[in-house]
């Protein structure tokens, strides 16, 4: 029997660590200085908890911004909880570590993203620091996903531009 070290799962786990250690710094102490958060989800992971009409808004992933407007953020083992303002609607949801697609801090140029490729059905995860992608100066910024709504507090951004062709 051949073993092997799977660094793929390792460096998986050790991504979402450090997610989880800068959410419980933010949970203890706030967000410091331009510090915020684009977090990218998986909607159909099935310990996500999200409000029925943001699931079926967005059926196969979200994007939630904690920068300005966030509350109660608390932080355990497997995931985080947080409010988030949605037009005057507060809304509660609970996002597994394991659901996190992207997790970008544009204030310093951090990225992370979490890639899973299916084949035979067998998933082997790939995790990409986007940092590593482009030079700074020729990475493009997240776009707002904008309705013709009134703005709201909390948006939802697609990070399409941090995807591979």
């Amino acid at each position: 029997m051949s073993r092997s070290i799977d660094y793929g799962n390792l460096m998986h786990a050790a991504m979402r660590g450090l997610i989880r250690q800068v959410l419980t710094e933010v949970a203890e102490g706030g967000l410091p200085g331009a510090h915020h958060f684009f977090i990218t989800f998986d909607t159909m992971h099935p310990d996500v908890e999200l409000a029925d009409w943001l699931s079926d808004r967005f059926p196969e992933d979200m994007t939630i911004v904690m920068q300005h407007w966030f509350d109660d953020l608390q932080v355990g083992e497997d995931g985080f909880a947080v409010t988030l303002n949605f037009g005057d609607n507060p809304e509660r949801m609970f996002i597994p570590f394991d659901a996190i697609r992207t997790f970008v801090d544009p204030s310093v140029e951090f990225g992370l993203r979490f890639e899973t490729q299916g084949e035979d059905d067998e998933e082997e995860d790939e995790v990409e620091t986007l940092s590593d992608k482009r030079p700074a100066d020729k990475r493009p910024a997240p776009k707002p996903v904008r309705d013709d709504a009134p703005k709201k507090d909390a948006e939802v951004v697609s990070l399409d531009s941090f995807r591979k062709p």
